[in-house]
């Protein structure tokens, strides 16, 4: 596989926003964050297959995580490949291209190829406590409480910005304006941001699957029946309101974060993801979704107009408004 299939052909059937961030990114970091967005997806798709038992899902995930720990292996690659089979056209290709896309982490360099490894160990530990929580068919379950929730958005998304700060930090010295250990607390905030607005934006079907990602006793002390938010979705509407909050505190550490580093092309990646979280945050507070009869999506028209309010702002090092 080379990188132009990495950071085109692949990467662009399983993603729409990262897609267009990677292609802006500088050629010094496109192959290695391509590469990592892959394996990262691969573990989601593994994890996320519905169509599969959540024991075989959790049993492909430990075999994933072989992989990236230890180096490319045949059974366990046929094992994933065996039992995965996505709906998604481009997630199919992804799954059958495993090997191809280990063999271009192994050609990672050492700093590069550790720290994506222990990235992936946190995503695949927050992916694996998720399933082992929602494992109880027809029945909806609701996370413990808010430390519940915080750390299974920061093993998911928040460990990514830090992550990202490293390998940014290791091409270019002078990255930021800010301190390394200043800048990581803004860059994991900012990767929280963007999964929470996920999990908010798809809670209706989050609850019809069984899953409740709000606080439970959040829920108890609003007066909120778990057990019946599949059908009365807007009764978590005053707990969704206080995290859709937290969420755009989140996302003004990514504007901090954003505006505090130096190298303009990877600015734009980054104020990318950061818009059209904040749109669909503007979105959702509008016409929430545990109200609406669709899904709440930022048309294709305003990401890419979006793409130009970015370059703007990246450039000139001005807020995007």
């Amino acid at each position: 596989m080379t990188p132009a299939d990495v950071t085109r052909g692949l990467l662009r059937s399983v993603s729409r926003t990262f897609y267009l961030s990677v292609r802006i990114l500088p050629p010094v970091l496109r192959e290695n964050m391509g590469v990592a967005y892959l394996l990262a997806r691969t573990s989601d798709t593994i994890a996320d297959s519905e169509n599969v038992p959540v024991a075989t899902r959790l049993r492909r995930l430990m075999d994933f995580g072989t992989l990236i720990q230890a180096g490319s292996n045949s059974v366990a690659i046929g094992n994933i490949q065996r039992d995965i089979k996505p709906e998604d056209e481009g997630e199919r290709a992804l799954i059958a291209s495993l090997a191809q896309v280990l063999e271009r982490y192994g050609a990672f360099k050492a700093l590069e190829w550790k720290e994506t490894q222990d990235l992936l160990a946190n995503i695949i530990r927050g992916q694996t406590n998720d399933l082992r929580t929602f494992q109880e068919p027809g029945l909806i379950i609701a996370l413990a409480d808010a430390d519940s929730l915080e750390d299974y958005i920061y093993l998911v998304a928040g460990c990514v910005g830090e992550w990202w700060t490293r390998i940014c930090f290791h091409q270019y010295r002078k990255y930021s304006r800010e301190l390394e250990e200043d800048l990581t607390p803004m860059a994991s905030a900012f990767g929280k941001a963007l999964q929470l607005v996920n999990i908010l934006r798809d809670m209706p079907a989050d609850f019809r699957a069984g899953r409740c990602y709000l606080p439970g006793d959040e829920l108890r002390e609003a007066g909120v029946d778990v057990a019946s938010l599949a059908e009365t979705p807007v009764a978590a509407q005053p707990v969704f309101d206080r995290w859709l909050e937290k969420a755009r505190g989140y996302l003004d550490e990514g504007r901090k974060y954003i505006r505090a580093i130096r190298p303009a092309r990877v600015r734009i990646a980054c104020y990318l993801p950061w818009s059209i979280a904040g749109q669909t945050l503007d979105l959702m507070a509008m016409n929430s979704p545990l109200r609406a009869s669709e899904k709440v999506k930022v048309p294709r028209s305003a990401v890419y107009g979006t793409m130009l309010r970015s370059l703007f702002a990246a450039v000139s090092n001005a807020p995007v408004r």
